[in-house]
């Protein structure tokens, strides 16, 4: 089977992860994957995969699932140590025609109790790490059975113990009924839980399919997302069909990155914005571990144009580009946008790209007030095409009260420039009294003080806008050099340093913008 054939067969029938190793496999069997730690339920397996290896790992996977008397569309969380066997326990749910629910490993217990009684006693999967997190929950209430995939414990079905189960065969689930689940960031509260069906994750698989022909050669791509977003489906999904070499990272440690990016050379790296902030150091390393690179793509954040600079120039490939894509769990991929070595250093890092080509994602910007929507008076960004999340979990109504039609309501904020480029100037829930953009000053300022680690600017409790800063090393920062950086921005209060730990960050290291507004404006009255 060629890639180009499983691609069109997902683009009809949809894509079922549990299934996806097993096609993949059929298009190239050889395909290496390489991984940066061991597989915490497979551990025997090494670090070294085929693909036809890891298709059948994942048969194995769920015949012993089979056997723990799982079955077909029966919810089943998985809450474990980030490690990538949850991809691979993934695919096993699915492949016996379960419904996944990915719940990161970033989340407290109190947040899963919440989500598991939302979902409504499923098959908890975890390993022993976790569930002595959840040691105050009432599991036996809130789940059907719980399975552990390691360090096992007393009272669940242990994973291991069912090594050599009979295989079982694949049951295909629906193509518009949920598939896999998996939940937003958490920036305003309690997660929400957004369903994906076979049909609306193969459809999201069009702009990527197309970004990827820009690599010639098959060529390795690196992939350091969590395991359990949305996105990770894609990115598997694309570089195994395409008969990519595979690096799945976990380790965030730059010092750890640099070796595994030496040892594989990729040509693509795909990794959230907080990651890449984080490596920057290496483009000065002289090994150049950046140096194979071609490709580089994030997909949960802006990122700051000084970032995506100090990396392009580190790669020594011709035509190094950075490609963002803009959107969110609930609409995949909306609109895309490169930048290359020359120019990213001056790019508006608030111009989030152009809607993709025939057959993606509609956009609109809706007017907040009845007038035009501009830079000055920006309107609610919309997204309508068929590959929108089906619904929240357990929540039918705040997701009606999203969408209008077949437009989805973002939640943020921005205009079209004349030239058809959007710019995404905050979220709704952000806005600032009297200022244009807090994210548009957050990248001048990070671009102008490269001793800054991050910079979120927030409403104070007199609704003036306060900036948090934090540096490298929780080095203090020097007055002068923070008045002239801003001298532009005059409607900023007082800075506020805090340590970088300190930050409230969801699972994919976004900031928790209101959570930290409200601690801001407790430090501030109670001082």
């Amino acid at each position: 089977m060629k890639g180009s054939t499983a691609y069109a067969s997902i683009q009809k029938r949809g894509l079922h992860i549990g299934l996806l190793p097993e096609m993949a496999a059929a298009v190239n069997p050889s395909t290496p994957i390489a991984l940066d730690h061991d597989l915490d339920v497979l551990p025997e397996a090494g670090r070294h995969l085929t693909v036809a290896q890891y298709a059948d790992h994942v048969a194995d996977l769920a015949a012993r699932l089979w056997a723990a008397d799982v079955r077909p569309d029966e919810h089943v969380v998985i809450y474990k140590t980030a490690n990538a066997d949850h991809w691979m326990l993934a695919a096993a749910v699915s492949r016996i025609g379960g419904i996944v629910v990915n719940l990161s490993p970033a989340l407290d217990a109190t947040t899963v109790g919440v989500l598991l009684e939302r979902v409504g006693r499923p098959t908890l999967l975890t390993d022993g790490t976790k569930f002595d997190l959840l040691a105050d929950l009432p599991l036996a209430d809130l789940t059907r059975r719980v399975i552990t995939s390691a360090d096992d414990r007393p009272g669940t079905v242990s994973l291991g113990e069912l090594a050599g189960a009979p295989r079982v065969k694949p049951v295909v689930r629906p193509i518009d009924e949920a598939a896999v689940i998996t939940h937003t960031s958490g920036t305003t509260g309690i997660p929400k839980l957004v369903v994906h069906t076979p049909r609306t994750q193969g459809l999201r698989l069009l702009p990527q399919w197309r970004l990827l022909a820009l690599l010639r050669k098959k060529e390795t791509v690196a992939i350091h997302v969590p395991f359990v977003h949305s996105r990770m489906v894609a990115a598997m999904s694309l570089a195994l069909l395409k008969e990519y070499p595979v690096l799945l990272m976990r380790e965030k440690d730059p010092a750890v990155v640099a070796e595994h990016l030496l040892r594989h050379r990729p040509a693509l790296i795909e990794a959230l914005p907080n990651s890449l902030m984080d490596w920057e150091e290496l483009a000065e390393d002289p090994r150049a571990p950046f140096g194979s690179v071609k490709v580089f793509s994030s997909t949960f954040d802006a990122i700051h144009p000084g970032t995506m600079s100090k990396l392009l120039k580190a790669s020594d490939r011709r035509g190094a580009l950075f490609f963002q894509i803009y959107g969110q769990s609930e609409v995949g991929p909306a609109v895309g946008r490169a930048y290359f070595r020359r120019f990213a250093h001056k790019a508006n890092g608030r111009c989030v790209g152009w809607p993709m080509p025939l057959g993606a994602a509609k956009v609109r910007v809706a007017s907040r007030d009845g007038k035009r929507p501009t830079e000055q008076n920006p309107g609610r960004i919309e997204v309508a095409w068929p590959a929108l999340a089906k619904t929240y979990h357990g929540e039918q109504e705040r997701y009606d009260s999203n969408r209008k039609g077949p437009w989805w309501g973002t939640g943020d904020v921005g205009y079209f420039t004349r030239f058809g480029c959007l710019h995404m100037l905050d979220r709704e829930v952000d806005m600032i009294p009297g200022v244009k953009s807090s994210l548009e000053i957050e990248d001048v300022v990070l671009a102008a003080l490269p001793e800054l680690s991050e910079l979120v600017v927030v409403q104070g409790p007199d609704s003036e806008a306060v900036p948090v800063i934090c540096t490298h090393d929780d080095k203090p920062l020097d007055p002068d050099r923070w008045y002239a950086a801003v001298t532009g921005f005059p409607q900023l209060a007082e800075p506020v340093q805090i340590p970088e730990a300190e930050l409230p960050r969801t699972a994919t290291l976004k900031v928790q913008r209101l959570a930290l507004a409200d601690w801001l404006k407790d430090r501030l009255t109670n001082r």
